[in-house]
Formats: structure tokens, sequence, C-alpha cells
């Protein structure tokens, strides 16, 4: 049977939404914002060496230049984190408070061990709505020797002689790796002296700041020996 073309085409013809109809898919809202940043620790015989930069920044507006991203827990540890900063400053009171109780309980501050499965335990528990922070544990061991817990989103942990977190991690990391590793390296000498570390951590910052927009200003260094910590702060580029 014949059907004229006119006729078929009418049954598949839809009439063009009117403008008044349309609406724009708006930004959902999300309870998560990277402020972003980087943040390292190298841990050597005898101490350890946390470095974190001081900007804070939301996309790209930057809301501080003065905003550490470390915090020490207790004489021998410290926490360094990078991602979302008011996460970091609740789980920072979180574990204030539970090593202060602890201090109190035992009479004795908690070992960099107990604090890193403390801190283990705390992200797990928040695993389905986990807090949006990327950290790093660092202090001194019971020899007091430098050693370093890094971490993801919900707890699972890895102890390691040095680590990065953070925006500037894949910038970073590579570096630490032929310097402190040797890998791909034909002079296989690895850096030993405290001011060596010093000297490569800085580089590393420097270079960050200058391809990763959410690092720079300032970098601050805790230096954390058995004797005491020292802090030290170095500029970076501001724009």
């Amino acid at each position: 049977m014949y059907i004229p073309v006119n006729d078929m085409l009418k049954h598949f013809k839809q009439d063009a939404p009117a403008m008044a109809n349309i609406t724009h898919k708006s930004d959902q809202w999300s309870p998560y914002h990277d402020n972003s940043g980087t943040v390292l620790a190298v841990g050597i015989p005898g101490a350890v060496i946390v470095a974190g930069d001081t900007r804070l920044s939301n996309g790209y507006n930057i809301l501080s230049r003065d905003a550490t991203k470390l915090s020490q827990l207790t004489d021998k540890c410290v926490l360094a984190t990078a991602g979302q900063y008011a996460d970091f400053i609740a789980l920072r009171k979180f574990l204030q408070q539970r090593l202060q109780l602890y201090e109190f309980q035992n009479e004795v501050q908690a070992s960099t061990e107990t604090v890193a499965h403390l801190l283990s335990r705390e992200l797990y528990s928040r695993r389905f709505f986990p807090y949006y922070t990327f950290n790093l544990l660092a202090g001194l061991d019971e020899n007091n020797h430098g050693v370093v817990y890094g971490y993801d989103a919900i707890g699972s942990y890895d102890q390691m002689t040095y680590g990065v977190q953070g925006s500037g991690q894949e910038l970073v990391v590579a570096v630490l790796d032929n310097q402190l590793k040797g890998y791909n390296k034909i002079n296989k000498t690895i850096p030993q002296t405290r001011e060596e570390i010093l000297d490569i951590i800085l580089d590393c910052f420097s270079c960050a700041a200058e391809r990763d927009i959410h690092t720079g200003d300032n970098v601050e260094i805790l230096i954390i020996t058995a004797a005491g910590t020292e802090r030290i702060v170095k500029p970076l580029r501001k724009d």
C-alpha cells in the first residue's frame, strides 16, 4: 500500500520546545571543597622533617596566604594534611582531644605508632561520609628515628621513608624518588644530612609553586628531633 511521504513524516514531526519550558541544570551542592596545597614529610635517622605550603585556595581564589597545614599532636608527632581545610580542622580537633585523654589516663604521651593507628581508625569509621583530607603522619619511633605514615581518605595507611600529598604530589614525588631513592640516577649518592634534605625540600616546593596554582606563598617546615621541634618558614612565589 502506498503511503504519501507527507503523511508518513507528520507522525515523526515534533514541535520545537518553547524557550519558557527549557530549564538549565544548576550546579549541584556538594559538602566537599578541595582547598588543596602540598604537604611533604621525610624521615631520616634521628629526625623527621615535615613541610607544607601556606596557601589556602578555592578554585582560582586565594582565601589565605598564611594558613598552616601542619599540626603538632605530640612532642614527637606531626599531622600534615592537604584537601578540605574545614575537615582538617575537625580531624585535628578530634585527635587532640583523644590524645589529651590518653595522656591523662596513662600519664604518658602516645607514641607515633599509636597515633598512626588512632588516625587510621577514625578515618575508617567515617568511610561512608569521609573526611576530605589526604594525610601524612610523621614523627619519631621508639629509637628516635624518623618515620612517615601515608593515608588515603578512608584510613588505609602504610609506613614509608618519605611521602607527599596534595595538588603538587605528582610534581614533587618524582623528584624525591630520584634524589632520595636514586631512581634513574647515574650517580647513586643519596643525601643523608639534614641540610641536604632541607635543600631538596625547598627545591621541591619551589618547583611545585611554578606549575601548581594551589601551592605557593610560603613553605612551613618543622624539624622534629629528640631535643625538640624547630620551625622554619621560607618564601615561595606569591602569584
